[in-house]
């Protein structure tokens, strides 16, 4: 037991949603059901109904969390050798449906309700119903990601908003009513999976619908700073969480995160982990030995200087949430569009814009990742948690942000785990990122001359530290690009405390006391 329920997310109204369904009876999975529904209405620019999701549950007495993979797979009709012969080297980003997969995220809510589920899923999405029906005020974020849309076909509601505006659905909502009411089939064999296959004139069929994009899969885990931190396999990059922390904990890392010690081994432990990025993550990757060497990819580090590593190389819509109740059930959970608003296109029946998660593929003939027929991509998202050696919770953590969210992370871990920081002290402090690219997506894949970027505010000595051991840095704004990241953390007499992060400025935490 703990003292309180916890809903940690980007939105008070979303955190509003979880916290009632936990004071009306319902688990922490319900709340991140009713709650992640609740988010594809308020904020379409971050996460949809045409998009993903991932979820690690820790249930109390249980020594392995349970890990949720609701990726979508590419459809029946996908077609690498057509996209190469029209001179393209890297799948397209934008206005071009070849990049969007059969979205997972409805077969992820019943899955999660399913095996963890405890209220009925029409009470469960009847708040975000009736919001996508009745109404919310614009936040600013959304305006401002809305200004981006003008002009796209089905995004009209969404253009030429002022924060505090009222948006309303109805379409939306419509579409979660069919879920209500015809389960997953009401989705992916109604309206919207109809106008999914008329849209894509041959790249998904009924079948690719019927199908269901969600399953259950064994997560993976390091011990790290005297825990085990656990995140979800591939194809989720979520391996580069858990190989970064191992290895800084083979390393002196300091206590104070202001050295610049502290900033430059987390540092060279992301890149450690990652540089080989491309070859090694795709569906059904085993990364064990991976996990296994960081011994010896930590011992390439030195205090002194920036490591060479081959690497290739010479922001994202997502949104996390973290919700826990009052019986200590933890769900880590993390939906996304990939990109903002994903593709930029919107199923014309009901509106729903679809990811861009296909950018996660590439077109080398031959490659594992290589975009093919029923393949899921290589995916950013990483849900994490943290249990003590005697399997009870301490940690539940996640960030958006792209190719950054497993760096994010690690340094949020760190700060928490290492350095004894409270969650709110470490979701405010300022960050640092390897280069994303220009799109978000681009870490482990492009030539920067920038190698690491420093959040507005970040100590002054890592700028100095990182650029007197060989890395070429730059200040990037505050807030713009380093996440929103939430924490909910249980000390060892049951009391939980949570920290929704300042940089989605609606960032909220909802509490449910027993």
């Amino acid at each position: 037991m703990v003292d309180q329920g916890v809903v940690c997310s980007i939105d008070p109204l979303v955190s509003g949603i979880g916290r009632e369904v936990l004071e009306s009876g319902g688990n922490a999975a319900d709340a991140a059901i009713a709650a992640g529904a609740a988010l594809t209405v308020v904020a379409p620019h971050l996460c949809g109904l045409g998009g993903d999701l991932f979820a690690l549950v820790h249930v109390p007495g249980q020594a392995v969390p349970t890990s949720l993979n609701a990726s979508g797979r590419a459809g029946s009709g996908a077609d690498p050798a057509g996209l190469r012969a029209e001179g393209h080297t890297a799948m397209p980003f934008r206005n071009d449906l070849r990049s969007s997969t059969v979205p997972g995220c409805v077969d992820g809510w019943f899955a999660l309700h399913e095996r963890h589920g405890s209220l009925p899923m029409p009470q469960l999405l009847a708040p975000a119903i009736a919001l996508a029906s009745s109404g919310w005020p614009a936040t600013a974020m959304l305006a401002k990601a809305g200004a981006n849309l003008a002009g796209v076909a089905g995004a009209e509601d969404l253009v030429g908003l002022e924060a505090g505006a009222t948006v309303r659905r109805e379409r939306t909502a419509a579409a979660l009513r069919a879920i209500a009411e015809g389960g997953r089939d009401g989705f992916y064999l109604g309206d919207f999976g109809q106008g999914l296959i008329e849209l894509g004139a041959g790249l998904f069929n009924e079948a690719d619908l019927a199908a269901s994009h969600a399953n259950w899969e064994e997560p993976l885990s390091v011990e790290a700073f005297g825990h085990r931190v656990w995140s979800a396999g591939p194809n989720s990059q979520g391996y580069l969480l858990l190989l970064a922390l191992a290895i800084a904990d083979r390393l002196e890392l300091p206590v104070d995160a202001g050295d610049p010690l502290w900033a430059h081994y987390l540092v060279e432990a992301s890149r450690q982990a990652g540089y080989d990025r491309p070859e090694r993550l795709f569906e059904g990757a085993n990364v064990s030995d991976l996990l296994a060497a960081a011994g010896e990819r930590a011992a390439r580090i030195s205090a002194d200087r920036k490591a060479e590593v081959p690497v290739r190389q010479a922001a994202g819509g997502t949104t996390y949430m973290a919700v826990l109740d009052g019986n200590g059930m933890g769900v880590s959970y993390i939906q996304s569009n990939a990109a903002g608003f994903g593709t930029w296109l919107f199923e014309p029946r009901t509106g729903i814009g679809l990811q861009n998660r296909g950018t996660g593929f590439n077109l080398e003939p031959g490659h594992p990742a290589e975009f093919g027929p029923g393949k899921r991509p290589p995916h950013t998202l990483v849900p994490a948690l943290v249990t003590r050696a005697d399997g009870s919770l301490r940690l539940v953590a996640g960030s958006m942000g792209g190719d950054s969210q497993p760096q994010i992370v690690a340094q949020l871990i760190a700060r928490v785990l290492h350095g004894g920081e409270s969650v709110e002290s470490a979701v405010g402090a300022a960050r640092w990122r390897l280069h994303p690219g220009e799109t978000g997506f681009g870490t482990w894949t492009g030539q920067y001359e920038i190698d690491v970027e420093l959040e507005g505010g970040s100590p002054e000595a890592w700028a100095v530290g990182l650029g007197e051991r060989g890395f070429a840095v730059r200040d990037a704004e505050a807030g713009s690009g380093f996440g929103h990241a939430h924490l909910i953390e249980v000390d060892e007499d049951g009391r939980a405390q949570g920290a929704a992060d300042p940089r989605a400025e609606t960032g909220t935490v909802a509490l449910a006391p027993n």
